[in-house]
């Protein structure tokens, strides 16, 4: 099982992210798109990283903008894999 990561580890994490914050245990980026099939298509994208890192965000999609929401529900909170899993997303356009 994962460790859950002390707030200044959290901190230091989140701070080499841009565009997510810290919402209590989880970290959320929210991505706004042209349109409903340009989310969809982005959320598409999603797939295989999750897959492999055996590591699935929850996601929220609403017409043109998909808010992706971590954490490591087994640990109750945010480990390493949350934090590189986002850094795999920031990358995805």
């Amino acid at each position: 099982m994962a460790q859950l990561l002390s707030p200044s580890e959290i901190e230091e994490s989140l701070s080499k992210l841009s565009d997510w914050t810290l919402e209590g245990n989880k970290i959320k980026s929210t991505r706004k798109f042209k349109d409903f099939v340009e989310a969809i298509n982005f959320v598409n994208k999603l797939v295989e990283p999750a897959e492999s890192a055996g590591h699935h965000p929850d996601l929220e999609i609403s017409y043109n903008k998909v808010t992706i929401t971590l954490t490591t529900h087994d640990t109750g909170g945010l480990t390493t894999q949350d934090f590189q899993m986002a850094a795999k997303i920031a990358q995805i356009s």
